[in-house]
């Protein structure tokens, strides 16, 4: 009885799981579908992205004569960061139903007597922040120290030439 039990068990999980990887499959197809536009300076310059945040479209409307180069260099950067972040924020919101899922099925350590838990040693860190500062500006270059400075604390980096 046990043994059948065990095996009812087995095949509801194998289904789960299958229903799982057909909606990422499904979902996955629907965030490479995804295009976010972004349009900035009195509608002057739009700027597409594609689900990657890659620019794949850039227009610019009537009086773009207007601006000088640097202020149309800075609206495109501009839109081009609101579409990317527009698109990633529909791509975790098309994804959502896949983290609500994950949580109902059982853990490996369900289906293993004696498995211990190591959810919390396996568990990702986290993304840091990524910068939007230009190149060779001051946030970007403070956020990311050339190998060879040191290191807080007076420490030399390995790129010192006193290895």
């Amino acid at each position: 009885m046990t043994n059948e039990r065990a095996k009812a068990d087995l095949s509801a999980i194998l289904d789960d799981f299958r229903d799982q990887m057909s909606t990422i499959t499904k979902l996955q197809r629907e965030r490479a579908a995804l295009t976010a536009s972004a349009t900035v300076r009195g509608k002057r310059v739009t700027v597409t992205v594609n689900a990657d945040g890659t620019v794949i479209e850039t227009r610019f409307g009537s009086g773009i004569e207007d601006l000088d180069y640097h202020e149309i260099a800075k609206a495109v950067t501009e839109a081009a960061q609101q579409a990317s972040a527009e698109v990633a924020r529909r791509s975790q919101e098309l994804m959502e139903p896949v983290s609500r899922n994950r949580n109902r099925l059982p853990k490996l350590t369900d289906l293993v007597p004696g498995m211990p838990d190591l959810s919390r040693e396996l568990v990702a860190p986290e993304l840091p922040v990524v910068s939007t500062a230009p190149p060779n500006s001051p946030e970007r270059a403070a956020a990311h120290p050339k190998p060879d400075e040191q290191t807080p604390g007076g420490r030399t980096t390995a790129t010192d030439s006193g290895w």
